[in-house]
């Protein structure tokens, strides 16, 4: 009865071994960004960025509004960088030609709007504001 329980808890404990173990904060991207703290690569800022803290964000304005877009400008505000749900690598950069007022890229245009905002619209249709 002894070499029963004995046999049992040593086969017992060699599964709680062989369990293969995640390494919390494992999860870096290519830039060392780590995915489940909320960190993407942000372009213009050449850094790992939460785009949630960010201080410009869009909502969505189809649907229920429950996705956001983040903005980051460089210093001169010549190139934005829009972190969408849409678009490949998570991020896009947008360019303002000249003096214009709107940054443009594939048919993604961001515009001023109101006071302080901003407007992204894809081939003329508004979808973050």
């Amino acid at each position: 009865m002894k070499k029963t329980i004995l046999l049992s808890t040593m086969f017992l404990g060699s599964l709680v071994f062989a369990q293969e173990m995640t390494i919390k904060g494992g999860d870096r991207d290519a830039h060392g960004c780590i995915g489940s703290a909320g960190y993407t690569y942000s372009q213009i800022k050449k850094d790992c960025v939460r785009t949630f803290e960010e201080k410009i964000k869009l909502k969505e304005v189809a649907s229920d509004g429950g996705y956001i877009a983040a903005v980051i400008f460089n210093k001169d505000k010549k190139k934005a960088e829009v972190f969408v749900k849409d678009v490949e690598g998570g991020s896009l950069i947008l360019t303002r030609p000249g003096k214009a007022k709107a940054w443009k890229k594939d048919g993604y245009v961001l515009v001023p709007f109101k006071k302080s905002g901003y407007q992204l619209k894809k081939d003329n249709v508004v979808i973050y504001q």
